[in-house]
């Protein structure tokens, strides 16, 4: 969906107050204390623009790395560093104890093979405690996409076909020492586990100033794994590695994009390298100093199975018929008119209960948001709600028209006030994307949503925002504009609409 220019709009909390300052709140303090923006912040802490944007509004949670570097940047009297430490305390409440608070890798290397049908994942990490503490857990992810850009297609195939513990057939190490595992949490395609440093024999916690290296391993056959490897930087990292290993006889093909959380997907700075080695082609690539939040996603095709027909459209290297913008929108995986996901009502976050399950549902829509760019270019911004995407929960993204202004993220998203007077203007949908509708719309809007910790905001939207927003508010309430145009009124085909790229009229 299309908007026009951002407009300033007012935000006020309700809800609890009480605790210490959000660590967000007092590092825009100081940021704007500075007369510094958040580019120019960004830039002196050798940080992604977008990712200082997320941690002041608290979408994410900064690392102790992060917080060391504004406390210094800033100049903050320690204000910046007690902020983050006052956090970092109330999230280590709701964790096991030992978990990592001053983690640091030192190197990161993950090696993939291929081979008669499984695919199998060895992780080495080389880690340092430099916090204060002795760390006794560390949280390791795994997850699985079969059909990447249809999450639909997927939903349904791991409901059918879950990824289980016995085929991960999960083993662990420190420094060759066995380790211990217990599951965090455990859903179709998506698995958290703590790694213990302790096993049947002892415990051996990683204490202040220690190293150790460890090391865990898993399978997945391909009927569940699909063709990318993703790494992501949630830790301070000097260095990450990556190594694909396939048979030669399959004549793989190899490419890879890196991103940082709301960035665009662009191709990885640093080539990636291929050898034949002991029967196998071997593709490498690595990078120094991975910026926090960054995602390195490594993708491949066989050219050998060209015709495979239960792979995803995106594997043989051609796209699907892209003859319609509908079209574009399917590939792009948006959920399309007709699904009936799109006629529900989306279920709401308990927040902050539902933390970890909201943050997985922004990380694909932003994730969708990208793969939609690629196909068209928006002029007046868009909006995202997670149905399009084949998730059945109360989240939505809308991406204004200004390229400095930030991601709107709306979690349990519900209209509180809507100003009487109203307008009539065109819009599109990503779910129909062939044809844009005349539908009114209230002039302003005043919105209660959550945020991640569970306060409770009411912001005003005025204009075209207040119509991007509404729009996808009406998605989580399964209603389409069709639904909102006047009697009579008819969508009509895309080529005939001549407002593509301009903002909507103000009243």
């Amino acid at each position: 969906m299309d908007t026009p220019r951002n407009e300033p709009h007012d935000e006020q909390h309700s809800g609890p107050s009480d605790g210490p300052r959000a660590f967000g709140d007092v590092l825009a303090s100081w940021r704007k204390r500075r007369g510094m923006s958040k580019r120019a912040l960004a830039e002196a802490m050798d940080y992604d623009p977008s990712y200082i944007s997320h941690i002041e509004a608290g979408r994410y949670t900064a690392g102790e790395d992060f917080a060391r570097r504004a406390e210094a940047k800033l100049s903050a009297a320690g204000e910046v560093w007690q902020a983050w430490h006052d956090t970092a305390q109330n999230t280590a409440a709701t964790a096991p104890s030992g978990t990592p608070g001053g983690l640091v890798v030192e190197d990161d290397h993950a090696e993939l093979r291929y081979a008669d049908g499984i695919y199998t994942a060895t992780m080495r990490r080389r880690l340092r405690n430099a916090g204060p503490d002795p760390v006794t857990h560390y949280l390791v992810r795994i997850s699985v996409d079969r059909y990447p850009g249809e999450p639909a297609r997927s939903n349904a195939h791991y409901r059918a076909h879950p990824l289980n513990w016995d085929e991960l057939g999960l083993t662990a190490d420190c420094d060759g020492e066995p380790m211990q595992w217990r599951p965090k949490h455990d859903r179709d395609s998506f698995k958290e586990v703590w790694l213990c440093f302790a096993n049947d024999q002892g415990k051996f916690p990683l204490y202040p100033g220690e190293r150790a290296t460890i090391t865990y391993a898993y399978t997945v056959p391909d009927t569940k794994w699909g063709p990318w490897f993703q790494r992501a930087v949630r830790l301070p990292t000097g260095r990450l590695g990556v190594t694909l290993a396939f048979p030669p006889a399959l004549e793989p093909k190899v490419w890879g994009t890196e991103t940082s959380t709301t960035a665009e997907a662009v191709p990885l700075h640093d080539p990636i390298t291929c050898t034949q080695r002991a029967g196998e082609t071997v593709f490498a690539w690595g990078t120094a100093d991975p910026p926090m939040g960054a995602r390195y996603r490594l993708e491949w095709r066989f050219r050998a199975r060209p015709d495979d027909p239960d792979a995803p459209d995106n594997v043989g290297g051609a796209p699907p018929s892209l003859r319609t913008s509908s079209d574009r929108m399917k590939a792009a995986g948006i959920v399309q008119a007709g699904h009936p996901i799109l006629a529900a009502t989306a279920e709401p976050f308990d927040l902050p209960a539902d933390a970890g399950e909201a943050r997985e549902v922004i990380d694909a829509l932003f994730a969708a948001l990208q793969r939609v760019r690629e196909h068209h270019v928006f002029g007046k911004g868009m909006g995202l709600a997670a149905p399009q995407i084949g998730i059945g929960r109360a989240a939505a993204i809308v991406i204004p028209p200004d390229p400095d202004a930030d991601a709107l993220v709306l979690l349990n998203p519900r209209v509180t006030d809507a100003c009487a007077e109203t307008d009539e203007q065109y819009e599109g949908c990503l779910s129909f994307f062939d044809v844009r509708g005349m539908v009114p719309r209230p002039l302003t809007l005043e919105v209660e949503h959550t945020t991640l910790d569970g306060q409770t905001k009411i912001t005003a939207f005025p204009y075209g925002l207040a119509r991007l927003v509404a729009h996808e508010i009406d998605h989580l309430a399964g209603r389409l504009y069709t639904s909102r145009m006047r009697e009579g009124v008819k969508p009509i085909p895309v080529e005939e609409y001549r407002g593509i790229g301009q903002p909507w009229r103000q009243p």
